[in-house]
């Protein structure tokens, strides 16, 4: 398994109705479709398929717009997040303005349904990262902010957070992650985001916005800005490699590093 990237440059829009949506990365994980979702202003998704055993879970990265379900309507005017409902439920997305999205879809295993069935956040959740909680992590720079949006085995075992800061001079800002075998991990940039990624053995590269990237349970890798004064800013999504019982510290078998 590889670290894999695409620049959001390269993602070819497929637009009708203002709708443009296409997989990228695909096959790059079994049970993950990741979908990035272009909306046109004044343009409204509604998804062609509900599911009862996927996790579904959209990042609005860029742009301004709103979610509508039957109960309630949802304001997007920073960094947000919403999983849709597993019982079928009912929403749409309209732009305001030009809207970047990631779509994840994610196949639930009878593990993911067992722990949801015994507790999970009430869906569907809408969250502005604004009203997320902050955490802080050693592998972190000093004044680098993080936020929790989603704790794993809460919808699966699936977890997301973001990460933000801008480049000091002489500062080690971003984050130096040593290799965890306990996740992989994809990366959605965001912002006026232009920052330096290493992961492993292979060559470093410049993200900025709308870029999305994987990187493999165990490889190291560093996140930092291209310069004083350069934005680092990314959503993490991560994936628990265990099948079942996905405590971070307790390695994998090569049966499930590979499998999902």
């Amino acid at each position: 398994m590889a670290f894999k990237y695409i620049e959001n440059k390269d993602i070819q829009r497929d637009f009708k109705n203002g709708i443009s949506e296409v997989e990228v990365l695909p096959g790059n994980f079994k049970g993950h479709h990741h979908y990035k979702l272009n909306l046109q202003a004044g343009a409204t998704y509604i998804p062609a398929e509900k599911y009862s055993d996927k996790t579904v879970i959209y990042i609005f990265g860029m742009g301004k717009g709103y979610v509508c379900t039957p109960e309630n309507s949802y304001n997007i005017n920073e960094l947000a997040f919403f999983i849709a409902d597993l019982d079928g439920g009912d929403y749409a997305i309209h732009a305001v303005t030009d809207m970047d999205i990631m779509r994840l879809v994610v196949d639930m295993n009878d593990y993911d349904k067992k722990i949801y069935s015994e507790c999970h956040y009430r869906l569907p959740f809408f969250a502005s990262v604004s009203n997320c909680p902050e955490y802080v992590q050693d592998c972190k720079g000093p004044t680098t902010h993080n936020w929790m949006i989603l704790p794993g085995r809460n919808v699966g075992r699936v977890s997301l957070g973001v990460c933000h800061v801008f480049g000091q001079e002489g500062v080690d800002e971003g984050t130096i992650e040593k290799g965890h075998t306990g996740v992989h991990q994809w990366n959605y940039c965001i912002g006026n985001s232009d920052f330096k990624l290493k992961v492993q053995d292979n060559d470093e590269i410049t993200c900025h916005g709308g870029d999305w990237s994987f990187i493999p349970a165990g490889l190291d890798h560093s996140m930092i800005p291209s310069a004083p004064g350069k934005e680092l800013y990314y959503v993490w999504f991560e994936q628990y490699t265990r099948k079942e019982s996905p405590i971070q510290f307790i390695e994998p078998t090569e049966a499930e590093l590979n499998d999902y």
